[in-house]
């Protein structure tokens, strides 16, 4: 054969979109505008600032408990998402009864909802009158304007990162597996810690990452059950939100640089983990 005839493409190779440089150069353009100029901006208006007068504004008392707030309900978003999300997932997944179409519906409605519909509902519900927070108001668990609000408005906007991570990875987790290593002696808890986990892990990870970087971010679920009082339910999103009605430009965009920084190194420090953990396993 030719080198010519070597070097021609293959029939089953032939691309539906265009060819590189253009899906590329479409793909640069749509995240220069939409992702990389914003951020610009928001560093540009930080940078406005000298570093004494930064620090200032990011290690006031204010912000300081706006942070410890909004990482602490973040975490307890987050773990409690970690359990539900995974448990729906696998019900999801490995079982069949009615209505489950329903709920697998339902595990989509906060990315659907908008997230000031999200708190109002949620408000009411949870309030000392509504339908849940009556019976915990009488055994001494108020939830409506309390951080154990916050907490909630952010497992509410954030679980469905959890189980539409892990939900797929168990779709195509080949059930023959699991009947191997029942065939050879293992039990259920160990067909699970064995083989299920160390296969859904890396999804599992990448799902409450993100929900954590969700939580932190989230305004809208959560302002109408906060309360909003100044160093005790007052979120840094609100935080940014109130320089921004003052005309302080600045500070809200040092503000914002700092939750900007924290998801970041969220992000970077589970695709290091993903990335050694995938190492792992790629040599056993």
């Amino acid at each position: 054969m030719t080198s010519a005839a070597l070097t021609a493409p293959h029939p089953a190779r032939r691309r539906v979109l265009p060819g590189f440089r253009l899906t590329l150069g479409c793909t640069l353009v749509y995240l220069v505008l939409v992702v990389l100029l914003p951020l610009a901006a928001l560093g540009l208006k930080a940078a406005s600032l000298t570093p004494a007068q930064f620090f200032a504004i990011v290690g006031s008392p204010r912000a300081i408990a706006t942070y410890q707030l909004t990482l602490g309900m973040a975490l307890g978003a987050t773990v409690f998402n970690g359990v539900i999300g995974l448990l729906l997932a696998w019900v999801l997944v490995r079982y069949r009864f009615p209505g489950r179409r329903l709920l697998d519906a339902i595990v989509d409605l906060p990315f659907a909802l908008p997230t000031a519909v999200a708190g109002l509902a949620l408000t009411a519900l949870f309030a000392k009158n509504g339908w849940f927070g009556a019976p915990l108001a009488a055994i001494g668990i108020p939830v409506a304007y309390t951080p154990l609000g916050i907490a909630i408005a952010m497992a509410f906007t954030s679980l469905p990162f959890v189980v539409r991570s892990v939900q797929p990875v168990l779709e195509d987790l080949d059930p023959g597996v699991e009947e191997a290593a029942r065939t050879l002696g293992a039990g259920d808890l160990s067909t699970l810690r064995h083989v299920v986990w160390p296969a859904i892990l890396p999804a599992f990870v990448a799902g409450c990452s993100l929900a954590f970087a969700r939580s932190l971010g989230e305004f809208g679920a959560v302002i109408f059950i906060a309360g909003n009082r100044p160093m005790q339910t007052e979120i840094t999103s609100l935080l940014v939100f109130i320089r921004l009605e003052e005309y302080d430009y600045a500070a809200a965009a040092a503000l914002a640089v700092t939750i900007l920084a924290a998801a970041f190194v969220i992000l970077l420090a589970t695709n290091l983990l993903q990335a050694r953990f995938l190492r792992h396993v790629d040599r056993r």
